[in-house]
């Protein structure tokens, strides 16, 4: 499904997803990756959703932002409720949902211009 067009090119955006892949500007992402307003990261192996930790989030922690938006694939795969609570302890929300349904929503919230960043599960 394409999304926008892109409008600001201050920000990175997700142009199109469908199961399996992802495309953010002129890539093509197949595996996880990470997206946040102003950084792609491409070689991001954080395991499967439901076994993540804040080890695998590290690199998304690093960055500044107070939503994290997790697309876990065709459906929907909860985070374990500890990773949850340890998030919260820091002050970011966790926001957990299918692909297209993360796709959508950070873009919204990117170019709200919201301190965002989402893992993306692209399968």
């Amino acid at each position: 499904m394409k999304l926008l067009l892109d409008t600001n090119t201050s920000i990175l955006t997700i142009r199109s997803y469908k199961p399996g892949e992802v495309q953010v500007g002129d890539q093509t992402l197949r595996a996880p990756f990470i997206i946040s307003p102003k950084q792609l990261i491409s070689d991001w192996s954080p395991g499967a959703p439901a076994s993540l930790d804040a080890a695998a989030l590290a690199p998304l922690l690093a960055l500044k932002l107070s939503v994290l938006l997790l697309g876990t694939g065709a459906a929907l795969v909860r985070p374990p409720f500890a990773l949850r609570q340890q998030l919260e302890a820091r002050g970011i929300a966790l926001e957990a949902m299918d692909l297209g349904a993360a796709c959508r929503t950070y873009n919204v919230l990117a170019t709200e211009g919201r301190l965002v960043a989402a893992g993306i599960f692209p399968s």
